[in-house]
């Protein structure tokens, strides 16, 4: 597997530094960047107990998915007592000191643990972040040496977590082929014993906010992603026509988006949208988000049934040689789709 190079912890550096940004970590490129503030743009929220009996709601999530590739989901059914522990057990896991964070660190070319991801050199520009992430599913494939013991009840709440959000996205994906005019199981038999795995994210907060980013621009490689908030610190942020768009979450709601594994699948219909996370000069931002990614088996490229009109427009490749490559590139945008499209 391929992994990223260790770098410095950032919430320990942003507690002691005074003065200038480290050179690493300043993005110059954000000071000609275009973010909306028109509040009154955002993605669409879907209701999904109207979902299952309601056509106009069902249009509603085909267009959330086909034009805006994000949408606020209310009343999905996971439990919120299970959602309400897993925040607050995120929030005391990056409370503790950093010598106890640092024995959960990433390894030498390793993926899971307490770091970042994606960085593949020396030299490359830093997130203004810290991030713990778990392969939480399929659970013969968790590494336990990742998941912390402290609180003491991290383990069993990430457990009862990852099994709430997959009746989520489960129902989500069959709704999804319902509306593509698929079989459902041509959809969900590539996520059945799937992949999940959650990041957990802290951003701290910055004074020269405006020049370093808190995650870099990309779209997921997975099939769908769901976000929590943790606190009340907004930070996401969804480009549209070329501008930033700042998220405003609603309560109680998973902030679902599409990944570049169902825009693929989907042979184009639905459409991954790069995002990126800003950071707070004073507050810190806690967030957590979950993968559903396809199943070792799956091969990601156009379903059969959704070539039948303009042709398949991306390759078709194992689930292996898929995450090999996204994994050992830095976030850029969309590179992995464009990577993916065929030659006209």
């Amino acid at each position: 597997m391929v992994g990223s190079v260790p770098v410095a912890n950032v919430q320990a550096l942003a507690s002691s530094y005074s003065g200038d940004v480290p050179l690493r970590y300043l993005r110059p490129e954000l000071l000609s960047e275009e973010v909306l503030v028109d509040e009154s743009l955002q993605i669409p929220t879907i209701d999904m107990r109207k979902l299952l009996v309601d056509d106009d709601e069902m249009s509603k999530l085909h267009l959330a998915c086909k034009e805006w590739g994000f949408f606020q989901l209310i009343n999905h059914g996971a439990a919120e007592e299970v959602i309400e522990k897993m925040k607050a057990d995120v929030q005391e896991f990056f409370k503790l000191p950093l010598k106890e964070k640092n024995a959960y660190a990433k390894l030498p070319n390793g993926v899971e643990g307490y770091g970042q991801n994606f960085v593949v050199s020396e030299d490359q520009k830093l997130d203004w972040a810290d991030m713990h992430f778990l392969q939480s599913l399929p659970a013969s494939e968790r590494n336990m040496r990742f998941w912390p013991e402290e609180p003491t009840s991290f383990r069993g709440t990430l457990e009862k977590y990852s099994l709430e959000l997959v009746k989520v996205w489960n129902c989500l994906l069959k709704l999804m082929a319902k509306n593509l005019l698929i079989n459902p199981e041509q959809l969900t038999n590539m996520f059945d014993d799937g992949r999940q795995a959650v990041r957990m994210n802290y951003y701290p907060p910055c004074v020269h906010a405006r020049k370093v980013i808190g995650l870099t621009p990309h779209s997921d490689f997975g099939g769908l992603t769901l976000l929590v908030q943790v606190n009340e610190v907004q930070g996401l942020q969804i480009k549209r026509n070329g501008k930033w768009i700042p998220i405003r979450p609603v309560p109680g709601a998973f902030i679902v988006n599409i990944g570049d594994a169902i825009e693929i699948m989907s042979n184009g219909e639905y459409k991954s949208i790069e995002h990126r996370a800003v950071v707070d000069p004073e507050k810190e931002r806690l967030s957590i988000a979950t993968f559903c990614s396809p199943n070792a088996g799956a091969i990601i490229g156009p379903l059969p049934e959704l070539t039948k009109e303009k042709g398949a427009i991306y390759k078709s490749v194992s689930r292996q040689e898929y995450i090999k490559f996204v994994l050992g590139r830095k976030l850029d945008g969309k590179s992995s789709i464009n990577h993916m499209k065929l030659e006209n």
